[in-house]
């Protein structure tokens, strides 16, 4: 096989797919749940931080905008993954003024499952628990893959 002279390489790849939702959700609509790519240099971030729960949807331009919780603060009730990802999912709903939120590159972030108002599906636990792994939080894992919220 043989390789055209002007043919365009593939130097990036994006996660950003038809899955990756688009636009804000409303109250109890369907964000996405990510976690951080072999791209993203934790080491280096003063964003993401190790363990945290990060959601988001998809822009027209196919970045993400993305809220995250780290539970920076120690907090007992955030101590659990699921935990931060309902609370980074009720701020990015609502809107809530905060500095845990960022637009970034789709190649940073790695879509693993989704989140609304009745609870989290986690398509990829394996992701998740290799990321909470190197976190060195894999006791703030979920039991199973789908995490129902009850009724608000």
């Amino acid at each position: 096989m043989t390789e055209v002279a002007d043919a365009p390489k593939l130097k990036e790849l994006s996660t950003y797919s038809k899955d990756t939702p688009v636009g804000r959700p409303g109250i109890d609509g369907r964000a996405g749940v990510f976690v951080p790519t072999e791209s993203f240099d934790l080491d280096s971030s003063t964003t993401i931080r190790k363990g945290a729960g990060v959601v988001g949807f998809g822009n027209p331009d196919g970045s993400l905008t993305i809220y995250f919780e780290a539970n920076r603060f120690d907090e007992t009730g955030l101590h659990k993954w699921a935990n931060k990802i309902r609370k980074a999912y009720d701020r990015l709903v609502i809107v809530a003024p905060t500095v845990s939120k960022a637009k970034i590159d789709a190649k940073y972030l790695e879509l693993i499952g989704y989140i609304d108002g009745t609870g989290i599906h986690v398509k990829q636990l394996e992701r998740l628990t290799e990321w909470l792994t190197i976190s060195n939080a894999l006791d703030t894992a979920p039991d199973t893959n789908i995490i129902t919220f009850g009724r608000r």
